[in-house]
């Protein structure tokens, strides 16, 4: 199948689970899934399934991807925490809606690794560590956006300290691998609203940095 096919095929998958929103389609279309998927798994690139990746860890389904940007209701001149670098999929989506993406992963690899993609494609505006991103990076809040894609149990109290008044957090919470629910947090003057999106499934949030 031609790309352009593949590609008009990967984008209807979407509309038809829910993403909807022009500008996270647009984005989507704009960043090549192909660049982060390596290996064994390069034929699947464009199928809306989780791919393993380095470090045990896996780059999520394109349509889940999609739903969290759209919930995630990203303006332009937004600073967005990202926590759970991955593969850079992720970020790079975030860096065609944002003015400024920081990304944080525990696993050094997986941030050199996602940092030479950003380079080579040239996203000058997103900057990726090497964290606990269970504590944010304080040194860069408030954010206006912050997007999560490792489920905690509940919401880390530090991420909720570092989203701006009218900021919005999307991320999965839930007990093990089995039952994990999609939330939306926005912060109120008074305090914090909670949305339930759907049912997901994400590696755990862990605390501390990633034995390699």
């Amino acid at each position: 199948m031609k790309h352009a096919e593949r590609k008009m095929q990967f984008l209807f998958a979407l509309r038809s689970k829910g993403v909807t929103d022009a500008r996270v389609l647009s984005a989507m279309e704009e960043i090549d899934r192909g660049h982060f998927v390596k290996g064994l798994f390069e034929n699947r690139t464009y199928e809306d399934m989780p791919l393993p990746i380095a470090c045990g860890q896996t780059i999520s389904q394109p349509s889940v991807v999609g739903l969290m940007t759209q919930a995630l209701k990203v303006q332009p001149r937004d600073k967005v925490l990202e926590v759970g670098t991955g593969s850079g999929y992720q970020a790079a989506i975030l860096s065609q809606l944002a003015r400024r993406v920081y990304t944080v992963d525990r696993f050094s690899r997986l941030v050199r690794e996602a940092s030479a993609v950003f380079r080579k494609l040239d996203l000058s505006n997103v900057t990726a560590f090497t964290a606990d991103g269970s504590h944010g990076l304080p040194d860069q809040a408030p954010f206006d956006r912050i997007i999560v894609t490792a489920a905690a149990e509940d919401t880390p109290g530090p991420l909720l300290a570092q989203l701006k008044i009218g900021g919005i957090m999307v991320l999965p919470v839930g007990q093990g691998q089995t039952v994990q629910t999609l939330i939306k947090v926005v912060r109120t003057e008074t305090g914090y609203d909670y949305d339930e999106i759907r049912p997901v499934r994400f590696v755990p949030l862990l605390e501390g940095l990633g034995k390699e």
